[in-house]
């Protein structure tokens, strides 16, 4: 029996056309593919063309597809640094030696200002290593002045050409400034390197007073203060840090207060009581738009602050009655307050606690609270605070309450002082000079200082959808 053939189809141009350009950009795709699978399996040579040893790889993507393929290559390719922003030095803000070290760089900042201070670099592209530009001299006059770059050879400052040890003077720069750490001047740079002499003398001049402020009372042998705009946390005792730790503060909007407090107990898997600012401002609003977020997060509406729960759906948000109605999230990993709180009872009911959203902790300006501090690491700190407590002495009794899982309110025999301070400027013993950008705008004594938001980070991941405090 003769095999069957299929009937002659007439030739269509168009479709031949088609099918075509099916199959070269199934080509593309597929070499795409086995080319970003390559990448993650070994390194690329710095400055090299991938594409060329694949076949296909030439034939244009007029769709735009290449383009996203060549943007995800390079996010292969890049390692993303590791945070330097944390004080290495274990002397506290609030110490003797710290005044001393502020008191030098005024007096630095002071000279320089006496001679003219140093130049603005006019704004333009970006420079980096290997190019060269005619502003590069003002530049490295500009580092100079300020102790970031140093060379003996007085030839060198005169050079047009961004060489390797200008880009490290750079990255010190940025590391001063609590900037992205990449050597090269970009957009974000311009702004902090034409800051005034002058007014950073200002700013040194007004943390120096701010610092003394927090030294007027008797310097406890053991706290814990949180430096808002330097989004970290010191925990010291016997005059010395113990424990450094990232945090996250309150936004522009919604800022974190400058109090003193006193820790007297920590909340283990705690409920949430929602503020009624916050059910005002974000749980309301967003209700109208998504009836089902609360039972999507385990809130309850409570009719008053211990009371009977309340149906939800059967609430008209747009007239409801907020000084009656109240919010609880229930514990437990989409709590917002994560595992533990940090009972520190203040006017501005503000508080420090752990996160289910740890990852924002990987961002260099970490501003995304309601007001409260979040804590990375949060269980050392916590270990810390009650080590000596009855029955915390030994390391490892916080990891078991947590292995536990069950509700625990600890309260402390020995309270702890906590300190939420405002520091945008500070020196260190080595004689680094110190500056965090004014998040809220708080050194308006000393003029608006230009570089108010920190770069934005390129990899900075869509924030989660969440309302917290």
């Amino acid at each position: 029996m003769p095999a069957y053939r299929a009937p002659a189809r007439p030739y269509d141009r168009n479709r031949a056309a088609q099918l075509c350009r099916g199959f070269m950009r199934a080509g593309v795709r597929l070499n795409i593919v086995i080319g970003l699978t390559l990448l993650s399996a070994a390194p690329v040579p710095a400055q090299s063309n991938w594409w060329e040893g694949i076949t296909g790889t030439g034939t244009p993507d007029y769709t735009g597809r290449w383009q996203e393929e060549e943007r995800a290559r390079k996010r292969l390719q890049r390692v993303r640094a590791p945070l330097e922003d944390l004080r290495p030095d274990p002397t506290p803000y609030r110490s003797d030696e710290m005044i001393a070290a502020m008191e030098a760089a005024i007096d630095r900042y002071q000279q320089l200002l006496s001679i003219g201070g140093w130049p603005m670099v006019p704004k333009g592209r970006m420079m980096r290593v290997g190019e060269s530009d005619n502003r590069v001299p003002i530049l490295r006059k500009r580092l100079r002045m300020s102790g970031d770059l140093t060379s003996s050879n007085s030839g060198y400052y005169d050079s047009n050409t961004f060489d390797d040890q200008l880009s490290q003077a750079v990255r010190h720069f940025q590391l001063r400034h609590g900037l992205r750490p990449t050597g090269r001047v970009e957009r974000s740079t311009y702004p902090a390197l034409n800051v005034t002499t002058e007014r950073r003398l200002a700013q040194l001049l007004l943390n120096l007073r701010r610092i003394q402020g927090l030294m007027k009372n008797r310097v406890e042998d053991r706290y814990i203060l949180v430096n808002v705009p330097a989004f970290q946390l010191e925990a010291v005792e016997r005059y010395e840090v113990q424990q450094r730790h990232r945090v996250i503060v309150g936004r522009a909007v919604r800022q974190t207060p400058s109090i003193k407090a006193t820790i007297r107990g920590l909340n283990f898997f705690p409920y949430w009581r929602v503020p009624d600012s916050i059910a005002n401002f974000d749980i309301i609003p967003r209700l109208a738009k998504e009836p089902d977020y609360l039972s999507k997060e385990k809130i309850l509406v409570l009719n008053g602050v211990d009371g009977p729960e309340v149906d939800p759906y059967s609430i008209v948000w747009g007239a409801a009655d907020t000084t009656r109605l109240k919010f609880r999230q229930d514990p437990g990993p989409q709590n917002a307050l994560g595992l533990v709180r940090i009972d520190m009872p203040n006017k501005d009911i503000v508080y420090m606690h752990d996160t289910p959203m740890k990852s924002l902790f990987g961002q260099r300006s970490r501003g995304f609270s309601a007001g409260c501090v979040r804590v990375q690491d949060v269980f050392k700190l916590v270990e810390w605070i009650a080590r000596y407590e009855p029955g915390w002495e030994q390391p490892g009794r916080v990891a078991h309450v947590i292995q536990a899982g069950q509700p625990l309110d600890v309260k402390l025999t020995r309270p702890i002082p906590v300190y939420f301070a405002y520091i945008t400027a500070w020196a260190e013993r080595d004689g680094e000079v110190v500056f965090r950008s004014d998040i809220y705008g708080r050194d308006s004594t000393v003029g608006p200082i230009a570089e108010a938001d920190v770069e934005p980070d390129p990899e900075k991941p869509k924030l989660p959808d969440l309302v917290a405090p």
